[in-house]
């Protein structure tokens, strides 16, 4: 098998990465491309979220209640996509696609990259931790208002064993950069002046999308994310607008990993 053969076998081999079909206008587009997280959408951010947004209309591998179509029954929850222009080593121009936090209670997708860590895996620390939560918490449950000491004692308990469960699973998280070196996120954020990191930091879709391209050896040329679906929670979201990383939980991780 020639060299240029292994390539294209690579390419077909990873789900993640998405080849634009017209690639000689993919790398006319590609040509003079510098990477930033500000600025306008390039061009080819645009093909790719078009791309993916009609797999979300179309797609029947999982169900996810966005709240667009009547009749889907479960909680509404809009979801922060991103996706991910980048250049293989072959020189085949394509994308890769990501999702914040879980889609359809899991973090295993086809066509998606794969998580920075994966806490839903059975048998985890994480299961083991939240089920030992549950467990202190039907024993405050039980108890009578009255039994004030032994409540306390649980309570202490319970925001104890919570804090340790959260500092593990922090640890969990190792982001590359660019030059291939690896820093935790407890350590980047430590580095930006907080005390801990903020809750689903190492969740979204920014630095999932970048940590998978500096594993699989491609070249990042532009991003985008857009929320896709209602948001019962808040106004700021509207279903199919882009937006920047946000500033508390991605722009200190994408500083490292992009530094």
């Amino acid at each position: 098998m020639t060299m240029p053969e292994v390539m294209e076998e690579m390419v077909s081999k990873d789900a993640a990465f998405c080849r634009f079909e017209d690639q000689e206008m993919a790398r006319a587009l590609a040509l003079g491309i510098t990477f930033h997280l500000d600025g306008d959408t390039h061009p080819l951010c645009n093909m790719a979220a078009t791309s993916l947004q009609e797999y979300l209309t179309q797609q029947t591998d999982w169900t996810h209640n966005f709240g667009l179509t009547t009749g889907d029954t479960g909680t509404v929850i809009g979801k922060m996509f991103g996706v991910l222009v980048v250049r293989h080593p072959n020189g085949d121009i394509g994308y890769l696609s990501a999702f914040s936090g879980k889609l359809a209670n899991t973090n295993d997708h086809h066509r998606f990259v794969a998580p920075i860590f994966d806490g839903l895996q059975p048998g985890s620390f994480v299961n083991t931790g939240m089920t030992r939560l549950s467990a202190i918490n039907a024993e405050i449950a039980a108890l009578l208002p009255g039994d004030t000491v032994e409540i306390n004692r649980l309570k202490e308990m319970r925001k104890a064993h919570s804090v340790a469960l959260q500092r593990q699973i922090h640890e969990q998280y190792n982001f590359l950069n660019g030059a291939g070196y690896t820093k935790n996120l407890i350590d980047i954020f430590t580095d930006h002046g907080y005390k801990q990191p903020p809750a689903g930091a190492g969740e979204c879709a920014g630095p999932k999308l970048l940590q998978y391209a500096f594993l699989k050896g491609l070249e990042p040329l532009a991003i985008a994310e857009f929320w896709w679906g209602l948001s019962p929670k808040s106004a700021t979201w509207k279903h199919g607008e882009y937006y920047k990383p946000c500033k508390e939980k991605c722009r200190p991780i994408l500083g490292w990993m992009l530094g």
